[in-house]
């Protein structure tokens, strides 16, 4: 009579047990396998002055803060970085009344660690043609990246959708 339910408690520890050294595993697996973007940036492309920007670089430049609500977590998140538009007047693209005629068809794309990539025009990117909050992070709340969102992350604030945000960047390339 004692068997029966002792019997049942010791398979349901048992099978509990398995089950958290499966989801240990599968942890440990998923921590391994994280991809961590580069620990620098490539600007080039159709530019007068290509670079490789560092973290150390970018924390030495001009630097914004925005704070942006993450609709999916439901919170407030401020990131830290340098504007875009700023590191592209460093590599010398066409800005303010410079940005006319044929470099108006210019555009940026940006790529990432896992190969995401988006576009774009150079006129959303320059405050000349309306205020641009686009933003190459390095920190969130404070803190440093997650390396699987770092160690540069490409922040969009005022898109309704956060399909530009690019974790990982890798490059920023200025094609015409």
């Amino acid at each position: 009579m004692y068997r029966i339910p002792f019997l049942a408690m010791f398979l349901v520890a048992l099978s509990s047990m398995a089950q958290a050294q499966a989801q240990a595993q599968a942890q440990d697996h998923a921590k391994a396998n994280v991809s961590t973007g580069p620990s620098e940036i490539r600007i080039g492309g159709a530019v007068t002055t290509p670079l490789v920007i560092t973290a150390e670089d970018l924390k030495k430049m001009p630097r914004k803060a925005i704070s942006v609500e993450n609709a999916h977590a439901k919170r407030t998140e401020v990131y830290e970085g340098v504007p875009l538009a700023a590191l592209l007047l460093k590599v010398g693209v066409p800005h303010g009344e410079q940005l006319r005629g044929a470099a108006m068809t210019s555009y940026v794309l940006v790529e990432a660690a896992d190969d995401y990539r988006v576009v774009f025009s150079l006129a959303e990117l320059d405050s000349s043609f309306q205020d641009s909050d686009v933003l190459l992070a390095d920190t969130m709340n404070g803190m440093p990246l997650t390396p699987d969102q770092g160690p540069f992350k490409l922040v969009v604030p005022h898109e309704k959708r956060p399909a530009r945000w690019i974790k990982m960047v890798k490059s920023v390339t200025v094609a015409q």
